[in-house]
């Protein structure tokens, strides 16, 4: 028996978008979603109480290669896992290690058995493959744990990331053999294949073959052109199964997810969010606001006079200016909650306006707003006009 339970509840006439429900052990949530991320156990600047009251997130990230560093999987495992660990009783994503195949690739080797790395903490050496990535996964005790891949780099020749992706199809039927609690925990398999189209189908098909609980797209939004990533996403996700979901990997800026949900995407995640915040910039409905600049010292305004969250309804952008400049941490946590309910409330926009046929009419509008227009190939560029 699968530890999730997808439904696809309606599609967008005009795009295809899907509006779907996700069920898993720790509750029910409706889709497209934003995930927010807690790489070390937390949603940085973030109280588990504070995501469900003031951001109303339904799920959010851990990442199982820096968790296994520190604390270690003797103190998750003493806790009970990671939910009690950290006092989430919400459904948790782990990511499998894999994207830090990438982000470490200085100090990491790869070899059929696995990776090879060298500690960013002390420099010891770790060594992780699908079979530990998985064990170490089970332990923390995810909603949702994901195969241990190689996110390939751009640039890289056909040559390199199609050898990436038959590595990483044989590492997905490992760890779909490692994984033992079924009933559990969830495991999705990770589309791979670069910008070739022709790679990514191939890859498709060969984990639909495994069979996973659901499907993600790994290796976009690493430093290719949107005009690049868009229909490479739109290639791949053709073959993936409507009746499971889907999910793509490191996606958080408001115009890529709605383009993401435009082209099938269920899920998605980033830290954008988050990084930005504790750097002083807020993501709004009118575009981002870098809350140091001069021009907010006498704005005694919200920082988005639509948003809803906490940080809107009582602060002023002079306050949160004054915060930044004296780098009080009051203010990086008030801006952390205003750009993670940003992202989750486009996300609710969103799934409305997909149960009304009218996702593109939201994007328009959106746009507008946010200073984009939509150009010749249906892409979205910075509209200089509104400078």
């Amino acid at each position: 028996m699968s530890a999730i339970k997808y439904e696809l509840i309606h599609e967008d006439k005009k795009t295809g978008a899907r509006l779907g429900k996700i069920t898993l052990p720790h509750g029910t949530f409706e889709t497209p979603v934003f995930m927010p991320v807690g790489t070390c156990g937390t949603v940085k600047a973030m109280t588990p109480e504070e995501l469900k009251e003031m951001v109303n997130a339904k799920i959010i990230l851990g990442n199982t290669y820096h968790l296994n560093l520190r604390p270690g999987m003797e103190v998750i495992k003493a806790a009970g896992g990671l939910h009690k660990f950290m006092k989430w009783d919400g459904n948790i994503l782990t990511d499998s290690g894999g994207f830090q195949v990438f982000s470490l690739q200085s100090i990491r080797k790869i070899s059929e058995e696995g990776v090879e790395f060298r500690s960013h903490l002390n420099g010891e050496k770790l060594f992780m493959g699908p079979e530990e990535s998985i064990d170490i996964q089970q332990t923390l005790g995810s909603d949702i744990m994901m195969c241990f891949d190689e996110c390939a780099p751009y640039p890289a020749s056909r040559d390199y990331v199609e050898k990436s992706m038959e590595r990483t199809t044989r590492w997905a039927k490992r760890c779909r053999e490692a994984h033992t609690n079924r009933d559990t925990q969830a495991l999705f398999g990770i589309v791979q294949g670069g910008m070739f189209d022709d790679l990514r189908e191939k890859s498709a098909k060969a984990l639909i073959d495994i069979g996973f609980d659901g499907y993600a797209v790994g290796g976009l939004s690493v430093g290719e052109p949107i005009e690049v990533m868009l229909p490479v996403l739109e290639a791949t996700t053709k073959h993936l199964p409507k009746d499971q979901a889907r999910y793509l990997m490191g996606v958080g800026s408001p115009d890529y997810l709605i383009e993401a949900v435009l082209r099938g995407i269920d899920m998605c995640d980033c830290v954008m969010p988050t990084r930005m915040a504790r750097n002083g910039t807020a993501m709004t409905s009118h575009g981002r606001v870098v809350i140091k600049n001069k021009q907010y010292e006498l704005d005694f305004s919200p920082l988005d006079s639509e948003c809803d969250c906490y940080t809107c309804k009582n602060y002023t952008r002079a306050y949160l200016r004054h915060l930044n400049k004296c780098g009080e941490i009051l203010g990086a946590r008030l801006m952390t909650i205003h750009n993670l309910r940003f992202l989750v409330r486009l996300m609710e926009q969103v799934r409305e306006a997909i149960k009304d046929d009218r996702l593109l009419e939201f994007r328009e509008e959106f746009y507008k707003k946010y200073g984009y227009k939509i150009t010749e190939g249906d892409i979205f560029s910075k509209d200089d006009s509104k400078e």
